[in-house]
C-alpha cells in the first residue's frame, strides 16, 4: 500500500462522517497522476505555498498602509493566524485539516495591495467595462485557476477551490472544512485588528463595547480562545459550524464596531483616497497602453481574455510597494526621483 493510501485510510479512521475525505473528492479540473506520499489536499496546500501569490503576500496591506512598526500584520501574516485557528478548529471537531489548511492558505491570494482600498479602487475604474464588482475571493480563485504557473494554474481539487471562492461572510461553502475557514478568518481578522489598532493607539481595550469583551474577553488572547471553543463546543455533534447565539451576537456586534470606529477611522485609512488614486492612474495607464504590461499579461490579450479584466489581473497581483514603484516609474520625471 502507498503512503497516500495509508493517509487516505486513516482519514476514514479519524475523521467524522461529515468530513470531506482526500479519496472521496470531486477532483481536478485536469486529471493528474496521483502523488505517492501526498493526499490530494496536502498536494492542494503544497501547491499554494509554494506559490508566488503566496509569497507576494508578506507584502499586501493588511489594515494599515505602509506601517513604521514591524509587528503589525500584513495580508500574509492575516493568512497564517487564519490557518492556525482553522486547523485548530477542525482537528478539535475530527474534519480533515489538510482540505481546511488549503482553503485557508489560499483564501486571501486575490487581495490587491493597499488591503479593500485596492478592491474599492478596481470596482471603481472598471466598472465600464467589466460591469462588475471586483472581489478579492473570486480573484482568488482566479489566480489558482489562471494565473498562477504563467496561465496553467495550480489545478486544484474542487473542495479547495470551493473554499476559497466562498469564504466571505455573504458566501456559502460547500463543505464544512470550507466553512471553519469562513468563521475563522472573521475571529482573526476582528481580534488582530483590534490589537494592531491597540498598537497605532487608535483604539483601547477599555474602548470596545463592554457589553462584547464581558462575554468573549478581556484581551486579543482571550478572545481568540474563547470564541476557537465556543466554535467547537457548539459544532460538536451538529453538522454545522456555528457558535452559540449568545456568542453570535456579542461577536457581530463587536465586528460592527470595528467596521464603525477602525476599518473607516479617517487616521486609519486617512491615507486610502492616495491609495486608490493611484490605482486609478494605473488602470488607466495600462488601458491606454497596454504594451506596458509584462509579455504574459500582453498574451492573455491577444488570446481572448477581456484587457480591462486582465489589466486587474496585474494589478490586483502587485504588492504595495511594487504597485508605488510602478507609479514612480510611469509618472514621476527620473530627475524628480533623485
Amino acid at each position: 500500500m502507498l503512503l497516500r493510501e495509508e493517509f487516505e485510510k486513516r482519514e476514514h479512521d479519524i475523521y467524522r462522517y461529515c468530513a470531506s475525505f482526500a479519496d472521496e473528492s470531486k477532483g481536478r479540473v485536469r486529471e493528474e497522476e496521483k502523488c505517492d506520499i501526498r493526499t490530494d489536499f496536502q498536494r492542494d496546500r503544497d501547491r499554494i505555498i509554494h506559490s508566488k501569490s503566496f509569497r507576494r503576500l508578506k507584502h499586501k496591506t493588511q489594515v494599515f498602509l505602509a506601517p513604521d512598526d514591524d509587528h503589525y500584520r500584513t495580508r500574509l501574516t492575516h493568512t497564517l493566524e487564519v490557518a492556525q485557528i482553522a486547523r485548530t478548529i477542525a482537528r478539535a471537531l475530527r474534519l480533515n485539516e489538510d482540505l481546511t489548511e488549503a482553503i485557508a492558505l489560499g483564501h486571501d491570494l486575490g487581495h490587491t495591495p493597499f488591503g479593500h482600498a485596492g478592491e474599492r479602487a478596481l470596482t471603481k475604474y472598471a466598472k465600464d467595462y467589466i460591469h462588475k464588482s471586483f472581489l478579492h475571493n473570486e480573484q482568488s480563485l482566479r489566480v489558482v485557476d489562471k494565473l498562477e504557473k504563467n496561465g496553467r494554474g495550480l489545478n486544484l481539487t474542487w473542495e479547495v477551490r470551493d473554499g476559497i471562492v466562498n469564504h466571505k461572510t455573504s458566501c456559502n461553502p460547500s463543505t464544512l472544512e470550507g466553512h471553519i475557514v469562513r468563521i475563522s478568518d472573521k475571529i482573526a481578522y476582528v481580534n488582530h485588528d483590534i490589537d494592531d489598532a491597540i498598537r497605532a493607539g487608535l483604539l483601547t481595550e477599555d474602548s470596545l463595547p463592554v457589553e462584547c469583551t464581558n462575554m468573549l474577553g478581556h484581551s486579543t488572547r482571550d478572545r481568540i480562545n474563547n470564541l476557537i471553543h465556543a466554535t467547537v463546543i457548539y459544532s460538536m455533534d451538529k453538522e454545522i459550524i456555528a457558535m452559540p447565539e449568545e456568542y453570535q451576537q456579542s461577536f457581530s456586534e463587536l465586528r460592527s464596531f470595528m467596521f464603525r470606529d477602525l476599518y473607516t477611522n479617517p487616521i486609519a485609512k486617512g491615507e486610502e483616497d492616495k491609495a486608490e488614486t493611484l490605482i486609478g492612474m494605473l488602470f488607466n495607464e495600462y488601458m491606454e497602453h497596454i504594451d506596458l504590461l509584462p509579455e504574459e499579461y500582453i498574451a492573455y490579450i491577444e488570446n481572448g481574455e477581456e484587457k480591462a479584466v486582465v489589466v486587474c489581473d496585474y494589478i490586483a497581483g502587485m504588492t504595495d510597494n511594487y504597485a508605488v514603484g510602478k507609479a514612480k516609474e510611469l509618472f514621476i520625471p527620473n530627475s524628480w526621483q533623485k
